[in-house]
C-alpha cells in the first residue's frame, strides 16, 4: 500500500512540475504582452477546460506533458490580424529568449526549494565520497536485521579507530595492502579484514601508520532491503569511524549550502547526459533478462517505481532529492539545442540574432525567418530517437526495473 502511494505521489510531482513549466512559458509570455492562446496539463481527450480572458485553460487525459500555446511561436505559425502585433516571433529576442528558458527555470527553481526543504529538515547527504573519517566513535556490534538500526555505543562495543589514534579528519589511504582511494571503497576493504591491520593515513598533509585492530560484527548482509523481516547478518569488520552522510543547516546557512550542492548535482546530471549513449546497450540487454545496472536510465516509469520503494522504505529524503534530481535533469536536457526541445528553439533565435546583426554591419540585406520546413527532417529524426529511447527505458522500467535494496 505504500509503495503505491509511493508511485502516485512522485507521478503527482511529475505532473506538478510539468504544470509549472508550462506556467512559465504562460507568465513571461504574458507579462511580455505576448498572446496566449491555450494554456493545456496533459494530452488527449479533453477532461475539462475554461476559458479566463483571452486564455484558455484545461486538463487531457493523458498526464505525459502539456502544453502554451503562444500565438506565432515561428514566422510559419498562422496568425490572425489581431494577433499578429502580439505574436512571439514579434518580440525582441531577448524576450523571445527568456519565454523559451522560462519552462527550464522553472524546473531547476523546483529542484533548488526542494533541496533547500532537504537542507533544513532532513540534512543534505554527502556527496564527497572521499575516505575521510569525519566522525571517529564506537563500532555498534550488531543492528537490528528488519530496521537496519544500529546498536547504542556502550561500554561492550569496541573503538578500533579511536583506540589506535585516529582522529576526526585523518584520510584513510590504505587499508593492509589495498589502497582506498573513496571511502565506499574503503568501507569495503575494512568489511573484509579483521584483527590488527596497518591503516595509512594522511594528516595535515602527512601521511601515518596506524594499527587498527579492526572488530568483528553484526552487519546487514549483502541485497538486504529495509523493512523486510526475510534480512539476514553477517560477520564483518569495522573501526568506528563515519563520512558524515548528511549535512543539516539551519534558515540561513542553509542557501549556500543549497546552491553549493545544487553545482555538484548539475555537474553530475552533465556527467550523465554525456555518458547517456554509452549506458543504452545495458538497457536492452537488461530487457533481455541481464541483471539491471543502478546506473542505467530510467523512464518517468522507473523514477516513479523508485519513488514507491523509497516510500516504502520510509526514505522520503531520498524520495525528494529524486524529484529534485529529475527536474534538474528535466531542465538541463530541455536546453539542449535540438528541435523541439526549447533548446532548438533558442538556438534558433539567437542564430536568427547574429546573422542580422552580422548583416547589417556589413550593409548587407536582411534575410526573413529561419524556414522550419527545413529543419523538420533533423527534428522528426530527433524525435523519432528519442520516442525510441522512451519506449526502451519504459520496457526496461516494467520487466526489470531498478529496485531499492
Amino acid at each position: 500500500m505504500t509503495f503505491a502511494l509511493g508511485v502516485v505521489i512522485f507521478a503527482l510531482g511529475i505532473t506538478i512540475s510539468i504544470a509549472l513549466h508550462e506556467a512559465g512559458h504562460l507568465v513571461t509570455a504574458k507579462v511580455f504582452g505576448m498572446k496566449v492562446r491555450r494554456y493545456f496539463i496533459g494530452f488527449g481527450p479533453r477532461i475539462f477546460s475554461f476559458r479566463r480572458g483571452e486564455t484558455e485553460y484545461g486538463l487531457k487525459a493523458i498526464l505525459a506533458g502539456g502544453f502554451c500555446d503562444i500565438a506565432g511561436m515561428t514566422a510559419l505559425d498562422p496568425v490572425t490580424e489581431e494577433e499578429a502585433p502580439r505574436a512571439f516571433f514579434k518580440a525582441k529576442t531577448w524576450k523571445r529568449v527568456v519565454v523559451l528558458s522560462a519552462g527550464s527555470a522553472a524546473h531547476f527553481l523546483i529542484g533548488i526549494l526542494l533541496i533547500y526543504a532537504l537542507a533544513v529538515t532532513a540534512g543534505l547527504p554527502n556527496l564527497q565520497n572521499t575516505p575521510v573519517a569525519n566522525e571517529v566513535t564506537c563500532a555498534p556490534l550488531t543492528q537490528n536485521a528488519t530496521t537496519g538500526e544500529l546498536a547504542p555505543c556502550d561500554a561492550a562495543a569496541p573503538s578500533p579507530a579511536r583506540d589506535a589514534g585516529m582522529l576526526p579528519g585523518d584520510k584513510i589511504v590504505s587499508v593492509g595492502e589495498m589502497a582506498t582511494a573513496t571511502y565506499d571503497g574503503a568501507v569495503k576493504v575494512i568489511r573484509a579484514s579483521n584483527g590488527p591491520t596497518p591503516f595509512v593515513i594522511e594528516r595535515d598533509g602527512q601521511q601515518l601508520t596506524l594499527n587498527v585492530n579492526v572488530a568483528p560484527v553484526q552487519r546487514l548482509a549483502a541485497g538486504a532491503k529495509q523493512g523486510d523481516p526475510n534480512n539476514k547478518l553477517e560477520t564483518v569488520g569495522a573501526i568506528g569511524v563515519s563520512n558524515t552522510r548528511a549535512f543539516t543547516y539551519g534558515p540561513l546557512e542553509a542557501i549556500p549550502g543549497t546552491f553549493a550542492f545544487t553545482g555538484t548535482m548539475f555537474a553530475q546530471v552533465w556527467q550523465g547526459l554525456i555518458s547517456f549513449p554509452e549506458k543504452l546497450p545495458a538497457v536492452v540487454d537488461a530487457i533481455g533478462g541481464g541483471e539491471r545496472d543502478a546506473d542505467t536510465p530510467v523512464s518517468v516509469v522507473g523514477a516513479s517505481i523508485i519513488g514507491g520503494d523509497a516510500a516504502e522504505a520510509g526514505l522520503w529524503a531520498f524520495f525528494v532529492l529524486l524529484l529534485a534530481l529529475l527536474n534538474l535533469f528535466v531542465g538541463v536536457f530541455n536546453l539542449l539545442p535540438l528541435l523541439p526541445l526549447d533548446g532548438g528553439h533558442i538556438a534558433v533565435n539567437l542564430y536568427e540574432k547574429v546573422r542580422d546583426t552580422v548583416r547589417r554591419r556589413l550593409g548587407k540585406v536582411q534575410l526573413p525567418p529561419v524556414d522550419y520546413t527545413r529543419l523538420l527532417p533533423l527534428t522528426y529524426a530527433f524525435m523519432l530517437i528519442l520516442g525510441a529511447i522512451g519506449l526502451l527505458t519504459v520496457t526496461a522500467d516494467i520487466v526489470n526495473p531498478i529496485r531499492l535494496q
